[in-house]
């Protein structure tokens, strides 16, 4: 593998403060890959290209190119060149001095001095990268009579004629309509041929990665979530977040009740992934390995409510039970009408649920009997931290043979339920206040997180509709948060 790898990245960390915007990035990327970074916004992969390019430098890990580690190495002493979003093209330069620009500047090894690059070099240089982006006869238009495709390509040339073993692509596509898009997708896949160098490819689009790269590495607050082909990525999700964020799924909470059986949307089915039997898992479902059948056969049957024609096929929505189910299919069917179902095996991924409950081990008890966590104090059942006891009149916790406790400053872990959290549209009506930052429908529900101002995590279960970065407020009843002592509980004992 070594002689294959051109850069890799060894436990890679960024924060800024107390803010992680990439956290443990292992990754290793061989000679002349397509390999693209994609996450929602925020999510790091930016910060982690301008790590590779220089721009930024890691608070912890290393960056190996060819084996030697370039962590700290300044960005103009990196074989690498950037395209960004906003291309940074001279206004006052032509198409030709535009791309030679870096060339002028550059010095090359001369026996044992260096030296500037001659006007025919130069002139080789800058016509050899017009012809890979096939602007040949642009070379003397003014940068402003360019379409927004035009120079984009002109920003790919410009970093190509330095001949870099890495070109990184921060979103270069982001400021095109989408017919440019999708043409200037196929352009960069050949581009990529014709160079045979390593590209490094940011955006948030999934389409793009799918179409794009020989490697997606999918991206959530600053972790690897996957790494794969585009073809693992979106048959076999590591888990509902990258299920949900690539591609149409239909994503349900299931159990399995036997070998190779699960049962969700209240119906048991064969399926191919083995785990213990009553083991609760999330279930994937894509649009279209559902295939609809007669009324009267099929594993299941449900209620087309709903038909959107997408051009080549028409997207369903079926109700079963109360669980929606998404389906493709070519057929013209009739809307509100009764249909069978089938799921082939294989067409059924099942997954380890990544979350059953919301588990915070750094709490504490206050002065006032509450669990504090992310710095907002609950109300809580104190007395479950000794079993039998009461608590006085003088807020001490007594257990059954009388000894008198005092928890304050006690670390403990706190457990809350998925559905034991109250979401509030007011924010300032709740005991803590968040953003949220994720939605993952499950058929009959939405599974929501909240990321409160402290960066802390709340992961709740709602029939309610929100929409992401909506204000929100959270409460929890007393009862509904589960306590566990850190430690021995005579440690609190007052003599």
């Amino acid at each position: 593998m070594a002689n294959n790898v051109i850069i890799e990245l060894k436990n890679v960390s960024k924060h800024f403060g107390q803010t992680y915007a990439v956290e443990d990035f292992n990754l290793y990327v061989k000679k002349g890959e397509f390999v693209t970074f994609l996450g929602p916004s925020g999510c790091g992969k930016t910060t982690t290209l301008r790590m590779i390019a220089g721009f930024e430098l890691p608070t912890g890990g290393q960056i190996l190119l060819n084996g030697e580690d370039i962590s700290l190495l300044p960005p103009y002493k990196r074989p690498v060149n950037t395209v960004f979003q906003k291309y940074a093209l001279f206004p006052h330069m032509d198409v030709y001095d535009n791309i030679a620009f870096g060339l002028k500047l550059k010095k090359i090894p001369d026996g044992e001095k260096t030296r500037k690059l001659t006007k025919e070099e130069i002139d080789k240089k800058v016509r050899k990268a017009l012809k890979i982006v096939d602007l040949e006869e642009y070379e003397n238009r003014d940068i402003s009579t360019l379409s927004g495709g035009q120079q984009q390509r002109i920003a790919i040339a410009r970093a190509i004629v330095n001949e870099p073993e890495i070109l990184l692509l921060d979103e270069p596509l982001g400021a095109l309509d989408l017919k440019m898009r999708k043409d200037m997708q196929l352009e960069l896949k050949e581009m990529h041929k014709k160079l045979g160098i390593t590209f490094i490819y940011v955006t948030h689009d999934q389409e793009e990665a799918l179409t794009l790269s020989d490697t997606i590495v999918v991206m959530k607050d600053g972790m690897i979530q996957q790494i794969g082909t585009p073809e693992d990525i979106y048959n076999e999700p590591s888990n509902a977040f990258v299920a949900n964020f690539i591609g149409e799924s239909n994503i349900y909470s299931g159990t399995v009740t036997g070998d190779k059986k699960v049962r969700f949307i209240n119906h048991v089915f064969d399926c191919v992934d083995e785990f213990p039997k009553n083991e609760k898992v999330d279930v994937v479902i894509r649009p279209e390995d559902v295939h609809i059948t007669s009324a009267d056969s099929g594993m299941a049957k449900g209620k087309i409510v709903s038909k959107i024609f997408k051009g080549i096929h028409y997207e369903y929505i079926m109700m079963v039970g109360r669980n929606e189910l998404v389906i493709v299919d070519t057929r013209d069917l009739n809307v509100n009408e009764t249909y069978g179902f089938d799921i082939e095996p294989d067409g059924i991924h099942i997954m380890k649920k990544e979350l059953t409950s919301n588990i915070y081990n750094d709490a504490y008890i206050d002065k006032e009997n509450r669990v504090v966590i992310s710095e907002c104090p609950f109300e809580c059942d104190i007395t479950s931290l000794v079993q039998g006891s009461i608590v006085d009149s003088e807020g001490y916790v007594v257990g059954p043979d009388g000894t008198r406790y005092d928890f304050t400053d006690a670390d403990v872990r706190a457990e809350i339920g998925l559905k034991d959290i109250e979401i509030l549209d007011d924010e300032e009506a709740g005991v803590v206040k968040g953003e949220i930052v994720s939605i993952i429908y499950k058929g009959d529900h939405y599974q929501l997180t909240i990321r409160t101002p402290e960066d802390e995590d709340f992961v709740l279960d709602t029939e309610y509709t929100y929409d992401e970065n909506d204000l929100v407020g959270l409460n929890v009843r007393p009862q509904d948060i589960k306590l566990t002592l850190k430690g021995e509980a005579k440690k609190y004992a007052k003599k």
